[in-house]
């Protein structure tokens, strides 16, 4: 029977570390690689069982690859501190490894926790996540936001659920929401892609579309469509930021301060939006 090792990356999480440990108590070896926090995310996460390293900030994959390196097992299920594993998963994922999986990652359902409601609409649903891995056959790539894990073959998929719960209020929510569009325009430039004007035109109109529309944001009402036209906007923002880019030449943006806590709906590596 394999074992299982949990990691979480951390700075400033003392207000949701407590539960997010709590959801995974059951597992193997819980590691926490945390990056300078100056509450008690640390002093809590000790008293939860947890051992906890100090790595200074290296982008969201490289600290999670470390943490996966520090894992007493092969076995890694991967979460966010603002993430929790639900008594269903984690029988699901109790009952996988009874014996050795067959897959070498699995895909995970995420659903987010949005002004007084979970969103099971538009993109930021099923927003399946691969966070069940072995770590001699998968890896977290090394995109700057919205990273994965590559995994060596084909992935299989979980049934139930890791409830998320990114944002405090719409203000947290657009505050990332600059942060995450920074960080995809700088990775877009240093791809060689480039930004327009059907880009900066028909990009957020249909991100707008597929999510109100195609992905049912309707059936959730205000915030469904809050969701819809805050999707779009991010798209619109990312390819103006990269516009910004090309027409000024690199160097010219402050860099992004690391907020490793804060982590956005989206369907997986993509992100909210066309890319």
């Amino acid at each position: 029977m394999p074992k299982l090792s949990v990691t979480i990356i951390t700075r400033n999480e003392a207000a949701n570390i407590a539960p997010a440990l709590g959801s995974v108590a059951w597992a193997d070896d819980i590691v926490v690689v945390d990056c300078g926090s100056t509450d008690a995310t640390v002093d809590v996460a000790r008293a939860r069982g947890a051992r906890v390293f100090h790595r200074d900030w290296k982008g969201f994959a490289e600290q999670k690859n470390y943490a996966a390196e520090l894992a007493e097992h092969d076995w890694i299920l991967s979460l966010d501190a603002d993430e929790r594993v639900t008594p269903a998963l984690a029988d699901e994922i109790r009952a996988l490894m009874a014996s050795e999986p067959a897959q070498a990652g699995y895909r995970i359902p995420r659903v987010s926790w949005y002004l007084g409601r979970w969103i099971r609409t538009t993109d930021w649903y099923p927003d399946r996540q691969l966070r069940l891995y072995d770590r001699r056959r998968a890896r977290w790539g090394t995109r700057r936001v919205h990273e994965s894990v590559n995994v060596d073959g084909e992935a299989g998929r979980l049934q139930h659920e890791i409830q998320h719960r990114p944002y405090r209020d719409l203000t947290h929510h657009l505050d990332t929401m600059n942060r995450y569009t920074t960080l995809a325009a700088e990775e877009m430039y240093e791809q060689g892609r480039r930004s327009g004007l059907a880009s900066l035109t028909v990009l957020p109109v249909a991100a707008f579309a597929r999510n109100y529309v195609l992905r049912r944001g309707f059936m959730q009402g205000t915030r469904g469509f809050v969701i819809s036209v805050l999707n779009s906007y991010y798209v619109l923002l990312k390819f103006l930021k990269l516009w910004e880019r090309q027409t000024s030449g690199p160097g010219t943006t402050e860099p992004v301060s690391p907020d490793p806590h804060v982590r956005t709906p989206g369907p997986g590596p993509r992100g909210p939006g066309p890319t």
